[in-house]
């Protein structure tokens, strides 16, 4: 790849303009991840990336652009310092950046995310110089990048489970003279060998709080990770881990989500048509449409968390206007209709899953739809619950 000389003012210039973007948002009230920011060059940890097309192609799948210096060097540049999340792997494939190609619809495994939720999730965790840092999910290492310019790189420990994106990311690091302790290893059991840690950190998302990053933390030390599921319904949350290994915290607001770690992404369910055939009960109206959990709203994002959690193993689908809900676990299903502006819904199987998607969206709606802030998790051995004092208790997945 040749670069233009001037690559490094280009750079510059463009940096502190995202500098003075993000200020402008409210991003970096504190001043060293403002200086964070204005020193990491981003550009050196993206050399490529996809960006979506203006348009899908016929069959409704995004089109995805692949972005280098070679191929369109000002469009390169402009997106590296733009805060936008730049995405660098589809399925677990990595791309041939000599000669890429258009991509039509996959799902995103790897990613730069955009510089305002990276910095903003460095300091939801309350990170301060002396901290010792576990950051799962490195990725291109950029956000590794700011933690060590923050806080030193003999602090900062990240881990990723794609060894290829590590080698790339190490190089990236090196080369900016950024030395944190990297290794691959699965996010799911943190790493044993540079615990305890006061800060853990997650750019993925799990089912619920795995225990050995609860086991790794420091008496009083924090987690941040964001919660997903089948359904995809996210929720950030931010742990105080106790002195007998419990823990505890609110949720957190906004609508961020983030790709599963891998092993725990839902399982294939075959053909929605084969399960409603098992939706062999009468059908009824329903009490609330399935909007209340797939419109584009931050209410709508919520509340699919919060039914996600009755029924965990459950996937949806949307096939010909009929939405299924399907349960590979349990055998169980859910097919809803609309029928002259109204919906009904025919169930299947030993789980109820519509009564119990219902039944949570009537106490959230009895409780006067309270914000994620109103809820707080609590981890012990009895399990994780997601509590609210006018709803019933939620309890996440057994991991």
């Amino acid at each position: 790849m040749t670069l233009p000389a001037d690559l490094d003012a280009d750079a510059a210039r463009l940096r502190r303009g995202l500098v003075r973007a993000l200020a402008e948002e409210g991003v970096l009230g504190d001043p060293a991840w403002r200086q964070a920011v204005a020193a990491v060059p981003r550009h050196r940890f993206v050399p490529g990336f996809y960006l979506p097309g203006e348009e899908p192609d016929p069959d409704g799948l995004t089109v995805w652009e692949p972005v280098t210096a070679d191929l369109d060097h000002a469009r390169w540049l402009a997106a590296a310092y733009s805060d936008t999340t730049l995405i660098t792997q589809f399925d677990g494939d990595e791309p041939d950046w000599a000669r890429p190609a258009v991509r039509h619809g996959g799902a995103p495994t790897s990613s730069s995310t955009l510089p305002s939720l990276v910095v903003g999730m460095w300091a939801d965790a309350e990170v301060a110089e002396g901290h010792n840092v576990l950051e799962i999910g490195t990725g291109t290492g950029y956000s590794t990048a700011l933690a060590c310019e923050r806080l030193g790189s003999a602090g900062v420990t990240s881990i990723e489970v794609d060894g290829h994106r590590l080698r790339q990311a190490a190089s990236s690091l090196h080369a900016c003279g950024y030395i944190p302790a990297l290794a691959v290893a699965d996010g799911l059991y943190g790493y044993r060998p540079r615990a305890p840690f006061d800060r853990i950190v997650a750019a993925c998302s799990f089912r619920a709080v795995p225990p050995a990053l609860l086991a790794q933390a420091r008496p009083g030390g924090k987690i941040l990770l964001t919660l997903s599921g089948w359904l995809y319904g996210y929720a950030r949350v931010l742990l105080t881990v106790d002195a007998d290994g419990t823990a505890h915290g609110r949720l957190l607001p906004g609508t961020v989500s983030f790709m599963a770690v891998r092993t725990h992404a839902p399982p294939s369910f075959g053909n929605p048509a084969h399960w409603a055939a098992l939706a062999s009960g009468a059908d009824r109206p329903t009490r609330h449409a399935p909007d209340r959990l797939t419109h584009p709203t931050v209410e709508a994002f919520h509340l699919r968390f919060l039914a996600q959690c009755a029924v965990p193993d459950a996937q949806m689908a949307t096939v010909d206007g009929h939405v299924h809900l399907v349960d590979v676990v349990t055998g169980s299903v859910a097919v809803l209709s609309a029928q002259g502006g109204d919906w009904r819904v025919r169930q299947g199987g030993p789980v109820a899953l519509w009564d119990r998607v219902e039944a949570v969206v009537d106490a959230y709606d009895a409780a006067g739809a309270p914000e994620p802030s109103a809820f707080t998790l609590h981890v012990d051995a009895a399990g994780q619950y997601l509590r609210h004092p006018g709803m019933p208790s939620l309890r996440l997945p057994q991991l």
